[in-house]
């Protein structure tokens, strides 16, 4: 890849130890299978990350990092592998480069490794399997995180609609009141999607201050 792309914000990337927790924490509550949520092989090709590195990210250990060009590479591979076309095939060369808007040349050059790819080509290509911006750039970790914010985000919505639908109470615990009455979960919602851990430490310091305050004696 050509050199002068952006590095990758540090803050966009959640701390997976602690996103992994929220994300377990949430599951037991909603008593969804762990399974489900950490499905190694869909997480693995909703993010572009080899699953082996998944597996790894998941349970807190380094796995290294991929040079630009093998990860476009890889990446590249796991799109060809599981975004197929109607009938089960992988698309050609000659049909990422139709719908690429490339000659069959440079696709296979990019295919195959032998032309470093430049921001457009990724552009292209990401465009044409209909994956999101930044898919063959982003580092393992910041491409993982990213995915599971969104289930995060899925599940915390999940959460709010069980606890609107008409006949659900929740309990006599004063916490449970606390967070009923000043709509906590709804901020709790809105601080998941801060871009940090920092954002969200602030957050918390906050609901600290708020519990403690609504604790203390008339």
């Amino acid at each position: 890849m050509t050199d002068g792309s952006p590095p990758p914000d540090a803050t966009a990337t959640v701390a997976l130890p602690a996103l992994v927790a929220r994300l377990t924490a949430l599951t037991d509550r909603l008593e969804v299978p762990h399974e489900e949520v950490f499905d190694v092989q869909r997480l693995s090709a909703d993010s572009g990350v080899p699953e082996p590195v998944v597996k790894a990210l998941l349970a807190g250990r380094p796995a290294g990092e991929p040079d630009l060009q093998r990860r476009f590479l890889q990446r590249l591979e796991l799109l060809r592998r599981t975004r197929l076309k109607p009938d089960g095939r992988r698309y050609t060369q000659q049909e990422i480069a139709d719908g690429a808007g490339m000659s069959r040349q440079q696709a296979g050059a990019l295919i195959n490794g032998d032309r470093r790819p430049t921001m457009q080509h990724c552009h292209a290509i990401q465009r044409f399997f209909g994956v999101g911006a930044g898919f063959f750039t982003a580092e393992d970790s910041e491409a993982l995180s990213d995915i599971l914010q969104r289930r995060e985000r899925e599940l915390l919505q999940a959460l709010a609609d069980r606890e609107r639908a008409p006949g659900h109470h929740t309990s006599g615990d004063p916490l449970e009141r606390l967070l009923r009455n000043h709509r906590v979960r709804d901020i709790a919602w809105r601080a998941a999607q801060l871009p940090s851990d920092e954002h969200r430490d602030k957050v918390a310091a906050w609901l600290d201050m708020l519990l403690e305050s609504a604790r203390r004696p008339q």
